[in-house]
């Protein structure tokens, strides 16, 4: 048994990733677990609002030096082809998941944060300690944050709610070559699912969609389910044939629950996807993720540097700090999704939004957050 960290990091996703940074710059001394190698890609809609980059930054990570794509404007359109366009108030970028991951992988090692390619097996806390139990070792820590992403192997072994329910979603995604604005982000509606399309770096398209399972399991492939479902939206049939696949072939992944989840479970602290997934609707998940692993890396750094914190004051002021910046965002993504579920609400929306753009501009506010203040960075 090993007790090589002060917290030690569960997954090494962008929450994960930017927890270790964050951490290991307090002197803090970081254990990150990964079960994948890097550079990686993973589905996901690769758009982050600018309202991280101050972070990022401060971080000393700057992704500039990755050579995103600037993305300004946002379009959605209904399956009948009506289209409604509305200026982003922060803008974005587009950046793939393959680059930024192993960017902040790079990042966090020289940091000298150790990674290791693990999986977990077991979580155990006892006498105001953690124990890791992976395949290889057993670790020993005093703070563990989960950042394990959608779904994971760990949420079974903790027991979670959410993971005994079935979710009637998959996710599809992949890389293409083709015509489209770079400072564009779109979300195009189809029968069962939402379809993002937006430029990354290197002038790749990436197209990542939602899909209901149900629908998509009568159709023998993803080809055939996308021609027969995906086209009858015609922006997309336009997207899909005049792009190049630059995959292999595309990623999936099942079981994607937008169910509530507690945010700090068996005195872990839950961040990114790991403590609550934003519907594809509200289009900023990564920024999310990434503002969720500053929350929890300062109330750690200031856990360890006052001795009069409680394991439970930090507990308590993580959950609240989590439902203040995240609560509205999140429940506003159920709702949305609930509304649009229905083909005329959604078509009616689309033609209200097309002639109010200021309705969309809106909603966007709503499910997107103000520039992080660094300031105030422990």
């Amino acid at each position: 048994m090993k007790t090589n960290s002060d917290v030690l990091i569960i997954g090494g996703g962008l929450a994960g990733l930017t927890a270790a940074i964050h951490l290991s710059q307090k002197n803090l001394k970081i254990t990150l677990l990964e079960k994948s190698s890097y550079p990686r890609h993973k589905v996901c809609g690769e758009y982050i609002s600018n309202e991280i980059l101050p972070y990022l930054v401060w971080l000393g990570a700057d992704v500039s030096e990755l050579h995103p794509t600037n993305i300004s404007k946002f379009e959605f359109t209904a399956n009948n082809g009506k289209t409604a366009k509305a200026v982003l108030p922060l803008g974005g970028f587009g950046i793939s998941r393959y680059a930024l991951d192993d960017f902040l992988y790079h990042k966090a090692l020289a940091n000298r944060c150790s990674i290791f390619k693990e999986n977990v097996t077991d979580v155990s806390f006892s006498n105001d300690m953690f124990t890791v139990t992976t395949s290889n070792q057993i670790l020993t820590a005093k703070i563990v944050l989960g950042a394990f992403g959608k779904r994971s192997n760990v949420d079974q072994v903790l027991d979670r709610n959410f993971f005994h329910k079935k979710s009637p979603w998959l996710a599809v995604k992949a890389h293409y070559s083709g015509n489209l604005d770079n400072d564009l982000v779109a979300l195009h509606n189809f029968k069962g699912g939402y379809c993002g399309v937006s430029k990354v770096e290197n002038n790749l398209i990436n197209i990542c969609y939602l899909a209901d399972y149900a629908t998509f399991k009568q159709y023998k492939n993803i080809e055939d389910y996308q021609q027969h479902v995906l086209y009858k939206n015609k922006h997309l049939k336009f997207i899909f044939e005049n792009s190049k696949l630059v995959f292999d072939k595309p990623l999936t992944i099942s079981q994607i629950s937008f169910e509530k989840k507690k945010v700090v479970e068996n005195h872990i602290i839950m961040i990114g996807d790991t403590a609550g997934l934003i519907h594809p609707l509200c289009g900023n998940g990564m920024a999310m993720a990434i503002h969720s692993a500053k929350i929890a890396s300062e109330l750690v750094v200031e856990y360890f540097s006052n001795e009069s914190i409680s394991r439970e004051e930090l507990e308590k002021k993580y959950s609240k700090e989590w439902k203040k910046h995240f609560g509205k965002r999140l429940f506003m993504g159920r709702i949305l999704a609930r509304i649009l579920t229905y083909k005329t609400i959604t078509n009616l929306f689309i033609t209200i939004a097309a002639s109010f753009p200021a309705l969309l501009k809106g909603i966007i506010k709503q499910t997107h957050g103000k520039p992080i203040a660094i300031n105030k960075c422990p």
